[in-house]
């Protein structure tokens, strides 16, 4: 099978884009599981369009692959980068609470406090202790908290979503 010049195209940016949202949420997931530090209601929600979002962009690698018209290519590719808009707009909302520049949900307000070492007490504690506070960034790198990356990330994911659909065409 022999690809044309646009299904190449559409195929290196499709592919380029779910490598660079792979790569993103499993740092996420890193800091995470390895890193040891629990994400907040907000920085969950920053990871639901990576996570919709991978899934379309593998499409729209694959229908670049398999010669598919490249109409469809295109279109995944846009609907992937409005994903990486509305990332990058939650990752923005995530810094201005941060930043204390407006009120975050009132669902982030609480901070996790340390567990019981008694057992009895571990169901009762598991339903009651929330998760860490929005308000706070946990880790700053550069001065930018893991929202204000998950920004810069999902504009250029966005970047490389919309300059594919217009080369892929």
């Amino acid at each position: 099978m022999s690809l044309t010049s646009t299904s190449r195209t559409g195929l290196v940016y499709s592919a380029l884009l779910a490598i660079g949202m792979i790569v993103v949420i499993c740092s996420a997931l890193g800091f995470q599981y390895i890193g040891g530090y629990i994400p907040c209601a907000l920085c969950l929600e920053q990871r639901q369009p990576y996570y919709y979002g991978i899934p379309v962009a593998i499409a729209a690698a694959l229908s670049a692959a398999f010669g598919v018209p490249s109409w469809i290519t295109r279109a995944l590719l846009a609907i992937a980068g409005i994903m990486m808009v509305v990332g990058g707009g939650i990752g923005v909302y995530h810094a201005g609470v941060e930043w204390h520049f407006w009120a975050g949900p009132t669902t982030c307000s609480t901070t996790a406090s340390s567990m019981t070492q008694n057992a009895g007490d571990l169901l009762n504690e598991l339903s009651t202790i929330k998760g860490p506070s929005c308000t706070e960034a946990a880790l700053r790198v550069l001065g930018l908290s893991m929202a204000g990356w998950n920004v810069i990330a999902s504009v250029i994911l966005a970047a490389i979503a919309f300059i594919g659909v217009k080369k892929a065409g």
